[in-house]
């Protein structure tokens, strides 16, 4: 089979601020439903979404622009409304442009895949978007087996450990097996950060400790940012309320704890 012919170029913009992610088409396609029904939580539904998460979406982004990209109306039959600011309509109209752009070069650079095909299908790793903000690779360790679940231990860059906890079935069907490269994935929402992880024993199996890199406080709640080595980081988002009694601080060392059933274990494609 000649695999140039079904190789097509496909890529996707997203806007950063410092080390952190302001958005890309999904949170641009959220600004852009907001301003067509006038309600955030009418624009979470038709993208499939939970209010919560959608308002999060908005609350990051209004914190990295530095300015607000929505305001709310009070008033009217319909109790009020919410409108995208002028700075939220400039930043969907350049981003749309933005987009053609892209699309237009990824579309004059693929008239040209039958001669880097080879290039291309060579390596073997795979850099990805996903809605999960942790995203570690790594090698497989080992594979302790179970009646229903097995235990996958992830050894990343740095030689700390991840273990995730999934199903035999998934294993065999991604067919792992130790020395495999791999990567796993944890949401921010599902990491706890504990001051001094050494005066507690915790069930969470997994405890990547660093020094605190940046701390991104909203409306409800505060990212926080973990250096756990010099070329990896962890993210978690808690509430305010408690990153004021950790009494959290950029430099200040910190634990970042997860479960193993908390975490999803990929393969290059």
């Amino acid at each position: 089979m000649n695999d140039s012919k079904s190789l097509r170029l496909k890529g996707s913009i997203w806007l950063t601020s410092g080390n952190s992610n302001v958005g890309g088409h999904g949170r641009i396609d959220l600004l852009a439903r907001i301003a067509e029904l006038g309600s955030i939580s009418q624009a979470a539904k038709t993208m499939g979404m939970s209010y919560k998460t959608a308002w999060d979406a908005v609350d990051h982004m209004n914190a990295l622009a530095g300015q607000p990209l929505i305001e709310r109306s009070v008033g009217g039959k319909g109790g009020g409304s919410t409108e995208l600011t002028e700075r939220g309509k400039r930043l969907v109209t350049n981003f749309r442009i933005l987009e053609k752009e892209h699309q237009r070069f990824l579309d004059d650079l693929g008239k040209h895949i039958h001669s880097i095909a080879d290039v291309i299908l060579v390596p073997r790793r795979i850099s990805m978007k996903t809605s999960a903000r942790n995203h570690f690779a790594g090698v497989i360790s080992s594979i302790k087996r179970g009646a229903v679940n097995d235990e996958v231990e992830l050894e990343i860059p740095g030689g700390q450990k991840i273990t995730a906890s999934i199903t035999h079935g998934s294993v065999e069907s991604l067919g792992l097996k130790a020395g495999d490269e791999a990567f796993a994935l944890v949401k921010a929402s599902s990491v706890i950060l504990v001051a001094d992880a050494r005066k507690t024993r915790f069930s969470a199996r997994n405890c990547l400790s660093g020094k605190i890199a940046t701390l991104r406080p909203g409306a409800v709640n505060t990212e926080v940012i973990v250096n756990i080595d010099q070329n990896s980081q962890i993210t978690a988002v808690i509430t305010n309320e408690s990153a004021t009694t950790l009494d959290l601080a950029t430099g200040h060392e910190i634990s970042a704890l997860f479960k193993a059933s908390s975490v999803i274990i990929g393969i290059p494609a």
